[in-house]
């Protein structure tokens, strides 16, 4: 399978790895800034954005198979990469897996406890739902600061402050994208995300967590860096879940400050 890919700037290969939501455009908020000063390559994960699904089972690994197999066949060995949430545990998955070179992953998903992973699976599906439902509605609901509040509490620590072109995109994904689903039932059913030993990782890894997440909670950020002892811990103050949202300066900072 081709993953469907935008390029912008020049420099060092940086290669973003969404999660569940819009594809590549949920960099949207910092990829210009990104690419200021690197090459910056945005995929488009296998059943999101203008990627065709897999046609087989959807897991973490299959879904790492296809970002493993982007990288091989694009020419990136030892390219730097970054994900966010589903994103942020793929890129992880690479480095445990030796493929790739500096690593930055931001809230990433597969470090809950039984009940964290519980309440993850029990509140983002309504949530999803929700959407579903609204979706001819969302450009007007996301367009006023009481609308994003009620929609979007659960993802940002301030959602009445950011803009509806940053968040739609991402909220219309969920509702669209025809692997939400399963993509959300590999999370939820699949196993946890397995660890690396120190001196295993192909590069630096750096792992961003928002101290206001209500989706992959803080306290996840410890048993990460128990699996990757490896990582670098970096808190972003005031974010949620979406640090490409509610803090993109500081997020644009760390990765081009974090990744060769």
């Amino acid at each position: 399978m081709t993953l469907n890919q935008v390029r912008r700037g020049s420099g060092s290969p940086l290669l973003l790895v969404h999660g569940l939501g819009a594809g590549w455009r949920s960099w949207a908020p910092v990829l210009d800034q990104l690419a200021e000063s690197r090459e910056v390559i945005a995929i488009d994960l296998p059943g999101f954005g203008e990627t065709p699904p897999l046609t087989g089972e959807v897991s973490i690994a299959t879904l790492a198979d296809s970002v493993e197999a982007f990288i091989r066949e694009q020419g990136l060995e030892g390219v730097s990469t970054v994900g966010q949430s589903m994103g942020g545990r793929l890129v992880l998955e690479l480095a445990r897996r030796g493929v790739g070179g500096d690593t930055v992953a931001l809230d990433p998903g597969g470090f809950w406890s039984d009940r964290e992973l519980l309440v993850f699976g029990a509140t983002l599906r309504p949530s999803i739902a929700l959407v579903r439902v609204l979706r001819r509605m969302l450009p007007t609901l996301l367009g006023n600061p009481v609308g994003r509040t009620l929609l979007l509490a659960q993802l940002s620590a301030r959602p009445w402050a950011l803009s509806r072109d940053t968040v739609l995109p991402d909220v219309r994904g969920l509702a669209d994208s025809p692997s939400t689903g399963a993509a959300l039932d590999a999370l939820t059913k699949g196993p946890k995300q397995e660890g690396a030993p120190a001196g295993t990782v192909p590069g630096r890894v750096t792992i961003g967590w928002g101290r206001r997440d209500l989706v992959t909670v803080p306290a996840q950020a410890a048993r990460a860096v128990e699996l990757y002892p490896d990582a670098v811990l970096h808190w972003f103050e005031r974010c949620g879940h979406f640090p490409q949202w509610d803090a993109p300066r500081e997020a644009t900072r760390l990765i081009l400050d974090s990744t060769g």
